[in-house]
């Protein structure tokens, strides 16, 4: 009630404001201004149109135009973001083919999501080209007001980027530094007394423009619909870029946040497949507060018209601090501790995560002969360090207050890696080969201060074809392999002792076509995958002595078709949409599950968002989108036991920009937003833990670009 009134007083101030113009004017009720729109993106790396994604750097380390690069490739735009205002990574993964952010419900904490079946949160993150190391519970999490795109390369990528997971990696493009001025102030208010304020500026800092700047920052207050589960945020995103001459430029790209969750969002699972709404948290103990930081810079210097030099580096830092609270269900809890349901057991876990990484490469263009060569060599270094603490309690949130830290695990991780690529193209055929050795050095200490070194080593590779038709389709075939360490420890089905995770490796087949729709901005794409993984890592559902929660490695085998389509036509009319069907077998895991599909991976995903934005006649500026988000059924259980139900979610946007009818108030911009407009909640459940859909939310926001 509260939240209409609020809506309700901000939709009269803005009728108010554009009555007011009205009035003021000569008149001329017929007349409509030309209006020309203000854009957030630098389109530096990643290069955009509306919905659709025109180069980027992310296939192949150089720019390149996205119909040319012989694998799946799925780009979150700008556009989209401002579209679809969404709340976290998740969300903005919700209308890409391929990408499956819906396993674990609500949980506002993780950017939790699956590529191709394949969780991609741990070996699939990566930032501006370079990877985002997250620990186990010390996550680097997403800010989507800080973003400018998020480039999705699908199926095994180590063969450029090194360690990453079998189903893809996902990029994400910082806001960097515009040379044009650029300012905007945003506020937004919702639901669950949610109120946001977000500031970023940009432009030249020097009258020569050889120096520029950005300045992004983001401060939420915010509950949520579970009781004591807040979801607050306090984000600042300098940047800035140096260009003294036309072949160099170096761009320092940084980012400090404080943010606060609820510790958990599971509700009680009084039996197998049933939630109950019963929420298993104790409000008084559930703060998630997470401070992160990174700091880096990229540099880029042409020395010649063959060759080009390039250097990214990133230092960034994860502190976690989670108090959590459950009910009392684990056998070893009921046996050792005195603890029965419905009594509840309390926790504090600390979790510090570091990583620090460099890419120094060199980029070739020559010609030998017919055959047009991009060429680039390069050396990654990654170092990263986890380290966490402890401590239990079986008596009250009071009395976790005073209990003594425990070790519970750390591990560092130095990794090396030497590749190459060439992109070689003659007359309509483009050949890609990329190659990549390496080396990975960790020193894991379990909590029961047992020291583990590990060394491993490994090769991975790509090559793919395509062939430009003359009708401008372009079919396309590629075979590429993954390579991963895994962070942390695994329990061992045969020895009953928890040990140091094996490496994941991956190889995939993968047949596709792309279209790029002449005179018009469009693309059309359909692709078919086969990837078989050795070694994944997944969830049990269980916990040993320890009470940490029992992962094991399996072999899997992914295939599937997905088709997508991005388009933004003249009209104002803006198009996405997805569709994915997958099959996940267990080729090898715990008796009983062998020849069984993965739970919580739907065989159908599917999505539709269209956005219309009138340009002319007396409804000028008008906005009006919607999408419809469709999950089809899924096992709950690896045993295949029971099912998750299908459910489509649907999500509406309205806007209003008043700068089509008055230059006076151009730049200004009404939105209301609602994510799951009829309220459809089911439960999702995955190795037989359940966990809730969000119902609906709806958000108002007011922004001004000037």
């Amino acid at each position: 009630m509260k939240f209409t009134m609020r809506l309700g007083l901000l939709s009269v101030s803005i009728a108010a404001i554009s009555c007011s113009w009205a009035n003021a004017r000569d008149g001329d009720q017929g007349t409509v201004l030309e209006t020309i729109t203000i854009q957030a993106e630098s389109n530096e790396i990643l290069v955009q149109d509306g919905y659709v994604a025109k180069s980027d750097r992310i296939g192949t380390k150089v720019d390149t135009p996205i119909v040319q690069i012989p694998q799946a490739v799925s780009v979150v735009t700008q556009n989209q973001i401002e579209d679809q205002k969404p709340r976290t990574l998740n969300e903005s993964l919700s209308y890409t083919a391929g990408a499956n952010p819906n396993t674990f419900g609500f949980d506002s904490r993780y950017d939790a999501f699956y590529l191709r079946g394949f969780p991609a949160y741990y070996n699939g993150m990566f930032r501006d080209g370079l990877k985002q190391f997250n620990g186990p519970s010390a996550w680097f999490r997403t800010e989507p007001y800080g973003l400018e795109g998020v480039t999705v390369l699908k199926g095994p990528a180590s063969s450029l980027y090194g360690v990453s997971g079998p189903g893809g990696i996902v990029n994400l493009v910082t806001k960097r530094p515009k040379d044009e001025e650029y300012r905007e102030v945003e506020l937004l208010v919702g639901e669950h007394s949610r109120f946001q304020g977000g500031v970023d500026v940009s432009g030249p800092a020097d009258e020569d423009g050889t120096l520029l700047y950005r300045f992004t920052a983001l401060g939420r207050k915010s509950d949520t619909h579970i009781d004591g589960y807040p979801d607050d945020t306090g984000y600042i995103a300098p940047a800035f870029t140096w260009k003294p001459d036309e072949d160099t430029k170096f761009t320092l790209l940084s980012e400090f946040s404080r943010s606060v969750t609820g510790s958990t969002a599971f509700f009680y699972n009084p039996s197998l497949g049933i939630v109950s709404d019963i929420y298993s948290g104790d409000p008084t103990w559930n703060d998630f507060t997470t401070r992160q930081g990174r700091i880096g810079y990229e540099f880029e210097h042409r020395l010649n018209d063959i060759v080009t030099l390039r250097q990214n580096l990133r230092y960034h830092a994860v502190d976690a601090d989670l108090r959590y609270s459950g009910f009392c269900t684990h056998p070893d809890e009921l046996t050792y501790y005195g603890c029965s349901y419905p009594g509840r057991s309390w926790g504090h876990y600390i979790e510090k995560a570091k990583s620090f990484a460099i890419d120094n490469m060199a980029q070739f263009e020559f010609d030998m002969g017919p055959v047009s060569h991009t060429a680039v060599a390069g050396f990654n270094y990654i170092w990263t360090d986890y380290s966490a603490r402890s401590a239990s309690s079986y008596v009250s949130s009071s009395d976790i207050r005073v209990q003594p830290f425990y070790f519970a695990g750390s591990q560092s991780m130095n990794q090396y890696g030497l590749y190459v690529h060439d992109q070689m193209e003659w007359n309509n055929w483009t050949l890609f080969l990329s190659g990549r050795q390496d080396w990975v050095d960790s020193n894991s200490i379990s909590p029961r201060l047992v020291e583990t070194e590990t060394t491993d080593s490994a090769f991975s590779g790509r090559v793919a074809l395509s062939y430009k038709t003359e009708w401008g389709i372009i079919p396309y075939a590629n075979y590429s392999t993954s390579f991963s360490p895994n962070v942390g420890f695994v329990y061992d089905g045969v020895t009953g002792e928890r040990r140091v995770a094996r490496p994941t490796t991956a190889d995939q087949f993968e047949f596709g076509v792309k279209y790029e729709i002449p005179d018009t901005n469009a693309v059309i794409s359909a692709n078919y995958f086969d990837i078989k993984q050795t070694d994944g890592v997944v969830f049990e559902g269980n916990y040993d002595t320890d009470r940490n929660q029992i992962q094991r490695q399996l072999d899997l085998h992914s295939r599937g078709i997905e088709l997508e389509a991005n388009a933004s036509f003249d009209n104002g009319f803006s198009l996405i949409a997805s569709y994915t069907y997958m099959q996940m077998e267990i080729d090898k895991g715990l008796a009983g599950t062998v020849g069984k599909e993965l739970s919580g991976t739907p065989n159908h995903i599917a999505s539709l968002w269209g956005h219309y934005l009138v340009q002319d006649g007396p409804l000028a500026g008008l906005g009006l989108g919607a999408g419809i988000r469709y999950v089809g059924k899924s096992y709950g259980d690896d045993q295949n036991t029971f099912e998750n139900d299908a459910r489509a979610l649907v999500d509406a946007a309205v806007s209003y920009d008043f700068g089509y009818r008055n230059p006076d108030l151009k730049g200004l911009t009404l939105q209301v937003n609602a994510k799951n407009l009829f309220d459809t909640r089911k439960a999702s459940c995955s190795a037989a833990n359940c966990y809730w859909d969000e119902g609906r939310t709806v958000f108002g926001s007011l922004r001004y670009r000037f």
